[in-house]
Protein backbone atom coordinates (compact mmCIF):
# COMPACT_ATOMS: atom_id res chain seq x y z
CA UNK A 1 0.00 0.00 0.00
CA UNK A 2 2.86 2.64 0.56
CA UNK A 3 4.05 2.60 -2.95
CA UNK A 4 2.45 1.72 -6.27
CA UNK A 5 1.91 3.16 -9.73
CA UNK A 6 -1.26 4.01 -11.08
CA UNK A 7 -2.00 4.36 -14.85
CA UNK A 8 -2.37 7.95 -15.72
CA UNK A 9 -2.41 7.84 -19.58
CA UNK A 10 -1.72 5.57 -22.23
CA UNK A 11 1.59 3.64 -21.58
CA UNK A 12 2.18 6.29 -18.51
CA UNK A 13 2.35 5.59 -15.12
CA UNK A 14 2.87 7.71 -12.00
CA UNK A 15 4.58 6.39 -8.57
CA UNK A 16 2.37 6.62 -5.86
CA UNK A 17 3.35 6.88 -1.74
CA UNK A 18 2.31 7.26 1.00
CA UNK A 19 -1.54 6.18 3.13
CA UNK A 20 -4.75 7.74 3.59
CA UNK A 21 -6.13 8.53 7.02
CA UNK A 22 -8.35 5.56 6.11
CA UNK A 23 -5.45 3.29 5.57
CA UNK A 24 -4.21 3.27 9.02
CA UNK A 25 -5.31 0.38 11.14
CA UNK A 26 -4.23 0.51 15.04
CA UNK A 27 -1.97 -2.29 15.82
CA UNK A 28 -0.38 -2.12 12.24
CA UNK A 29 3.54 -2.14 12.25
CA UNK A 30 5.05 -0.86 8.90
CA UNK A 31 8.74 -1.70 8.32
CA UNK A 32 10.51 1.15 6.75
CA UNK A 33 12.70 0.15 4.00
CA UNK A 34 15.32 0.99 2.92
CA UNK A 35 17.69 0.67 5.93
CA UNK A 36 20.63 3.42 6.60
CA UNK A 37 24.31 3.00 7.27
CA UNK A 38 25.47 6.38 9.41
CA UNK A 39 28.86 7.64 8.47
CA UNK A 40 31.61 9.50 10.19
CA UNK A 41 31.17 11.99 7.51
CA UNK A 42 27.18 12.06 7.86
CA UNK A 43 27.74 12.71 11.67
CA UNK A 44 30.43 15.48 11.22
CA UNK A 45 28.12 17.37 8.96
CA UNK A 46 24.93 17.33 11.22
CA UNK A 47 26.83 18.52 14.23
CA UNK A 48 28.10 21.17 11.96
CA UNK A 49 24.83 22.27 10.15
CA UNK A 50 23.12 22.02 13.61
CA UNK A 51 26.24 23.86 15.62
CA UNK A 52 26.22 20.80 18.27
CA UNK A 53 29.56 21.18 19.93
CA UNK A 54 29.81 18.45 22.34
CA UNK A 55 33.46 17.00 21.44
CA UNK A 56 32.10 13.36 21.97
CA UNK A 57 30.43 13.53 18.29
CA UNK A 58 33.40 14.86 16.43
CA UNK A 59 36.66 14.50 18.41
CA UNK A 60 37.94 10.98 18.15
CA UNK A 61 40.63 11.86 20.88
CA UNK A 62 38.16 12.77 23.64
CA UNK A 63 35.77 10.54 22.72
CA UNK A 64 38.93 7.78 23.15
CA UNK A 65 38.43 8.42 26.73
CA UNK A 66 34.81 8.41 27.73
CA UNK A 67 32.87 5.05 28.72
CA UNK A 68 32.08 4.24 24.36
CA UNK A 69 35.71 4.97 23.64
CA UNK A 70 34.60 6.51 20.34
CA UNK A 71 32.75 9.27 19.13
CA UNK A 72 28.70 8.64 18.84
CA UNK A 73 26.40 9.16 16.39
CA UNK A 74 24.62 12.81 17.50
CA UNK A 75 20.78 11.65 18.76
CA UNK A 76 19.08 14.24 17.05
CA UNK A 77 20.76 12.58 13.63
CA UNK A 78 19.23 9.36 14.28
CA UNK A 79 15.79 10.68 15.19
CA UNK A 80 15.95 12.58 12.14
CA UNK A 81 17.28 9.65 9.79
CA UNK A 82 14.29 7.18 11.35
CA UNK A 83 11.53 10.41 10.86
CA UNK A 84 13.07 10.33 7.17
CA UNK A 85 12.94 6.48 7.10
CA UNK A 86 9.32 6.47 7.82
CA UNK A 87 7.91 9.39 5.58
CA UNK A 88 6.87 6.38 2.66
CA UNK A 89 5.06 4.54 5.06
CA UNK A 90 3.70 7.04 7.87
CA UNK A 91 3.37 10.57 6.55
CA UNK A 92 3.67 11.02 3.03
CA UNK A 93 0.51 12.26 2.86
CA UNK A 94 0.74 14.40 5.83
CA UNK A 95 -0.94 17.58 5.89
CA UNK A 96 1.05 18.59 8.91
CA UNK A 97 3.25 16.91 11.54
CA UNK A 98 1.43 17.83 15.26
CA UNK A 99 4.36 16.49 17.65
CA UNK A 100 6.98 14.51 18.85
CA UNK A 101 6.98 13.19 22.34
CA UNK A 102 8.64 10.79 24.81
CA UNK A 103 11.86 10.55 23.03
CA UNK A 104 14.04 7.93 24.39
CA UNK A 105 17.75 7.12 22.85
CA UNK A 106 18.15 3.67 24.58
CA UNK A 107 21.30 2.54 23.17
CA UNK A 108 24.78 4.81 21.28
CA UNK A 109 24.98 4.28 17.57
CA UNK A 110 28.43 4.75 15.86
CA UNK A 111 29.26 5.57 12.81
CA UNK A 112 29.68 2.49 10.23
CA UNK A 113 26.01 1.30 12.24
CA UNK A 114 22.92 0.10 10.33
CA UNK A 115 19.99 1.93 11.34
CA UNK A 116 16.03 -0.02 10.42
CA UNK A 117 13.37 1.24 11.32
CA UNK A 118 9.58 0.17 11.83
CA UNK A 119 6.71 2.07 13.05
CA UNK A 120 3.60 1.12 15.03
CA UNK A 121 0.03 2.57 14.63
CA UNK A 122 -0.52 3.47 18.23
CA UNK A 123 -4.00 5.59 17.32
CA UNK A 124 -5.88 7.54 15.05
CA UNK A 125 -8.88 9.69 15.35
CA UNK A 126 -11.41 12.19 13.14
CA UNK A 127 -10.01 15.71 12.87
CA UNK A 128 -12.63 17.74 15.01
CA UNK A 129 -11.64 21.25 12.70
CA UNK A 130 -10.51 19.49 9.44
CA UNK A 131 -13.49 16.93 8.05
CA UNK A 132 -11.34 16.28 5.34
CA UNK A 133 -8.83 15.13 7.86
CA UNK A 134 -7.12 12.80 10.39
CA UNK A 135 -5.13 12.29 13.30
CA UNK A 136 -2.76 9.28 13.26
CA UNK A 137 -0.41 8.95 16.58
CA UNK A 138 2.71 6.18 15.82
CA UNK A 139 4.93 4.96 17.63
CA UNK A 140 8.78 4.65 16.10
CA UNK A 141 11.57 2.34 16.67
CA UNK A 142 15.27 2.58 15.62
CA UNK A 143 17.67 -0.54 15.68
CA UNK A 144 21.14 -1.04 14.68
CA UNK A 145 22.05 -4.07 12.73
CA UNK A 146 22.33 -6.78 15.92
CA UNK A 147 18.84 -5.57 16.53
CA UNK A 148 19.53 -3.23 19.39
CA UNK A 149 16.74 -1.01 19.90
CA UNK A 150 18.64 2.16 19.93
CA UNK A 151 15.73 4.94 19.87
CA UNK A 152 12.19 5.59 19.87
CA UNK A 153 9.48 8.03 19.93
CA UNK A 154 5.80 8.77 19.93
CA UNK A 155 4.93 11.29 16.52
CA UNK A 156 1.38 12.70 15.93
CA UNK A 157 0.53 13.37 12.13
CA UNK A 158 -2.32 15.23 10.55
CA UNK A 159 -3.34 12.80 7.39
CA UNK A 160 -5.66 13.53 4.78
CA UNK A 161 -8.83 11.62 3.64
CA UNK A 162 -8.94 9.58 0.11
CA UNK A 163 -10.44 12.56 -1.68
CA UNK A 164 -8.38 15.70 -0.48
CA UNK A 165 -8.42 17.90 -3.19
CA UNK A 166 -5.08 19.43 -2.55
CA UNK A 167 -3.05 16.15 -3.55
CA UNK A 168 -4.90 16.21 -7.21
CA UNK A 169 -3.81 19.94 -7.63
CA UNK A 170 -0.77 19.26 -6.83
CA UNK A 171 -0.35 15.87 -9.43
CA UNK A 172 0.01 13.59 -6.56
Amino acid sequence: MAGYAEKVGENRYRERFGRYFEDFEVGDIYEHRPNRTLTETDNTWFTLLTMNTHPMHFDAEYAKHSEFGKCIICSPLTVAVLVGMSVTDVSQKAIANMGWTDIKMTHPLFAGDTLSGESEVLGKRESKSRPHAGLVTVKTRGFNQDGTLVCEFERTILVGKRGFENEEKAGY
